[in-house]
């Protein structure tokens, strides 16, 4: 069984393209331009389930066509649309390269006064110059390198060093 844990959010399905099979897919991360991969992860009905890619091509920086193995019609894949898309984490890992905003979500931020705990990322905003982080508790932390101190793909942490009294604002 795949976890939340296990994999990052990279993109969703859009509509069904053409007869065959092949699907739109609104892409949110540079992964395949690091990582070669043999199946992705779609979230239906709330379970995460892996498709195998027979082929991909991207239309724009944004958006790929997709053909996944078994999915041979039109009617096939319109049953996939709007489906959240995922990429194994252990995959992305396995690159040596490094990590996407994207892969930081399910993350906990730990201050590096105690090393305690603010929060888990649930969104990261990386629309503008300025970064920000968005936890599960409602906080927003700006999250320029200089903050970052450690990022640990072992315990899925960030920890991070604040000015004085950011935290007392959120």
């Amino acid at each position: 069984m795949i976890k939340n844990d296990d994999v990052f959010r990279i993109g969703k399905i859009g509509k069904a393209h053409a007869l065959k099979g092949e699907l739109q897919m609104q892409v949110d991360d540079d992964v395949f331009d690091r990582v070669e991969a043999d199946y992705v992860v779609l979230q239906i009905d709330g379970i995460l389930v892996p498709f195998f890619i027979e082929e991909y091509r991207f239309r724009s920086d944004e958006t790929a066509l997709i053909k996944f193995c078994d999915i041979d019609t039109a009617e096939q894949a319109r049953r996939l649309t709007g489906c959240e898309v995922f990429f194994p984490r252990a995959l992305a890992d396995a690159d040596g390269q490094g990590m996407t905003y994207a892969e930081l979500v399910g993350y906990t931020v730990l201050d590096t006064a105690g090393n305690k705990p603010v929060g888990v990322i649930r969104h990261v905003d990386d629309t503008t110059e300025n970064i920000l982080f968005e936890l599960d508790n409602g906080i927003l932390l700006p999250a320029p390198d200089e903050f970052i101190d450690d990022i640990n793909r072992e315990t899925l942490t960030v920890t991070m060093t604040f000015p004085q009294g950011l935290l007392e604002m959120n």
